[in-house]
């Protein structure tokens, strides 16, 4: 029998083990001192304190996770998504160590993780890419000669980034300058990396993305696309699949492009390609991909009846991908909400605490991922994610309204959360009409634009 150490916590860590018991495959958790009475710990066959609740000290601590699977003498490890998923590094121990690393090789997941590389790859593998730098700009120079070709708006990026870490808008030049040393400080400090690359700016679009599973060998599927445009500081709040705005012709144009390009990749195992998409031009325009599992599988996993992370599992484990495109079909509409312990009247603050009521709304066509429970503290270590609800529908009219009732009977509590905000965003006109883009929050002053501070 098989046993799998899961380098995680929180709901992916039990959504993980669920999978791996319908496999009749041994489970290992490992937590910090924090977890220590969190659900994944519960459920798992085996469980290991890895170190304290700082993530440096034990969920970003290879060492230590690599210790645990020694010892727990696991055949591989699923790192889920966030801490260690996208870590070249933990993947080439992995793979040093005889263990199995549930995703894509080190070397891929290093040519995916460096954006500037990634985009040189995807553009050669015919993904289309936004205008830009071709691969890393080294001086203030290099910025202006790629504008001069491009022209205004740009944003540079920093090539480790994510979560809009290093990332600046700049508008003209007498903002280039101030925007390009913050850009590279705020990588070196984030990333200890101060790479950074141009984009051209598109102002107004849409974020699509598309999943996809590959075998490692030359074959890969495509499990269509999701719309996750509603976002916050570029974190995304609401995923919906698949995305309504697209016509025929485009889904099948995006989601074959993809499937191609990931092929040629001898990509193994799940990953997600993002794009952004611009309606009036029916195009797209590649951003990343991230080699991991994505918080809003879910929604993809509702309107295909596939399960991705069994997928991940069998390409990792047993070298086999047993579904064919022709399998693969949408059913439905999906939409994905992410409660978070937070106070949206105090600018999202994170609002850890301990849960004595708690009620989710099930029912037919309704899905909630989570680890919490009454009684249970959320720590103050760690991302304010927690829950997802997902709900299913015939259509998305039916999804919407499905969710917003499901949101009004929810309770979380007496710590603060955004299940009042995610209720007004579902029955906000604009979103109900499907008017959207990635600035919906600021285009409808429901929060500032943080972009006019970056610029």
């Amino acid at each position: 029998m098989k046993k799998v150490l899961i380098a995680n916590r929180g709901e992916i860590a039990v959504r993980i083990i669920r999978t791996l018991k319908e496999m009749n495959i041994k489970s290992v958790a490992v937590y910090s001192t924090a977890d220590k009475d969190s659900l994944h710990v519960a459920l798992a066959d085996e469980a290991l304190c890895i170190g304290p609740p700082p993530s440096n000290e034990s969920y970003l601590n290879i060492d230590r996770i690599l210790t645990a699977a020694e010892i727990s003498k696991a055949d591989a490890v699923h790192p889920g998504y966030g801490f260690l998923s996208e870590t070249p590094e933990f993947a080439k121990r992995c793979e040093e160590n005889g263990i199995t690393f549930i995703g894509p090789t080190s070397k891929i997941m290093q040519k995916m993780g460096d954006k500037a590389e990634a985009r040189s790859t995807m553009k050669e593998a015919g993904v289309p890419v936004i205008p830009g730098s071709d691969g890393v700009v080294d001086s203030l120079e290099s910025v202006r000669a790629v504008i001069k070709t491009i022209g205004y708006p740009v944003v540079i990026k920093a090539v480790s980034g994510g979560g809009g870490k290093g990332m600046r808008f700049v508008h003209d030049e007498a903002s280039l300058e101030k925007s390009y040393k913050e850009a590279k400080k705020e990588a070196k400090n984030a990333f200890n990396d101060d790479r950074i690359y141009v984009e051209k700016y598109i102002s107004k679009a849409r974020h699509i993305e598309v999943q996809v599973v590959g075998d490692g060998n030359g074959g890969a599927v495509h499990l269509y696309e999701r719309d996750c445009s509603i976002q916050r500081n570029n974190q995304k709040l609401i995923e919906e699949a698949p995305a309504e705005i697209l016509s025929g012709e485009s889904r099948k144009f995006i989601t074959e492009t993809t499937r191609n390009a990931i092929a040629k990749l001898d990509y193994g195992g799940a990953g997600t390609v993002e794009y952004l998409y611009v309606e009036e031009e029916d195009e797209f325009y590649f951003i990343e991909m991230n080699t991991r599992i994505q918080v809003e599988h879910t929604v993809t996993e509702e309107i295909t009846g596939v399960d991705i992370v069994r997928l991940q599992v069998e390409v990792a484990l047993f070298n086999e991908l047993n579904i064919s495109q022709r399998d693969i079909n949408i059913n439905g509409f999906a939409i994905e909400t992410r409660v978070n312990a937070e106070d949206p009247e105090k600018n999202f603050q994170p609002a850890p605490g301990q849960i004595e009521m708690l009620h989710f709304s099930l029912g037919r066509g309704v899905r909630v991922d989570t680890a919490v429970y009454p009684g249970y503290k959320i720590p103050p270590n760690y991302d304010s994610m927690i829950a997802k609800v997902i709900v299913s529908g015939r259509d998305r009219p039916e999804a919407i309204n499905k969710m917003t009732h499901v949101l009004d009977e929810t309770v979380i509590g007496p710590l603060k959360t955004n299940l009042d905000f995610q209720y007004y965003l579902m029955q906000h006109p604009n979103y109900i009409k499907n008017i959207v883009d990635i600035k919906f929050l600021q285009r409808n002053k429901i929060i500032e634009d943080q972009e006019d501070k970056n610029a």
